[in-house]
């Protein structure tokens, strides 16, 4: 990924934070030659440090679990993300030298792909995902809610994936390379906006300035 020093996020627990708020992974592995993307929600451990490992799921049915991986996989978390207008700038009105752009948060992941066709694995796997996508809703859903046949049905038609992670890498383009007052403008801008990405990435922007 192309970095330039100002947006580079090099704090792991930072990163790690983004995975758990945003799980859903583009996952790319290459075989033969090809480049292929698979999406999934993938949980991270934070152990071993300093890394940690993510491990997730994937149909039976999907050929991503059997094939020969040629290199280290590479998944990758999409954070908030918003388009940026240059009239939040007040250097709009001093200069009119502005240009619009796009703020993110993303972070990239790679390591080996191992295989876990286990169903004790895969089930205390399925809980610990659910739970965490659960925590903090009225009535939190378990797959002890539903029959213990249905489960072990359903068991046996995913697999398990782990990926320990030998590089991780955060970029956080939140406006650090503005002006304190052009900063200040875009988040007084994205703060305004209903939408939960344009809210997100407001408080990014404001924590960037601090």
């Amino acid at each position: 990924m192309y970095q330039v020093a100002a947006f580079r996020e090099e704090r792991i627990e930072v990163m790690h934070a983004l995975i758990r708020a945003h799980p859903l992974a583009v996952l790319v592995t290459s075989v033969g030659g090809i480049l292929e993307a698979n999406h999934l929600p993938l949980l991270i451990d934070p152990l071993p440090s300093p890394q940690g490992t993510l491990r997730g799921h994937v149909a039976r049915a999907n050929p991503l679990w059997r094939q020969l991986h040629e290199n280290e996989v590479l998944a990758v978390f999409q954070g908030p993300q918003v388009y940026v207008t240059p009239s939040w700038y007040p250097e709009k009105r001093a200069s009119g030298k502005v240009v619009p752009t796009w703020n993110y948060a993303v972070v990239h992941t790679s390591g080996p792909l191992v295989i876990h066709d286990d169903r004790d694995w895969l089930r205390d796997l399925v809980s610990r995902l659910t739970d965490q996508q659960e925590a903090g809703r009225a009535q939190p859903w378990g797959i002890a809610d539903a029959p213990a046949d249905y489960i072990e049905r359903m068991l046996g038609a995913v697999v398990g994936i782990e990926i320990p992670i030998s590089r991780i890498e955060g970029k956080w383009k939140v406006s650090q390379n503005r002006a304190d007052a052009d900063r200040s403008g875009v988040a007084d801008g994205l703060a305004q906006s209903a939408d939960p990405q344009a809210q997100a990435m407001a408080a990014l922007v404001a924590e960037s300035g601090k």
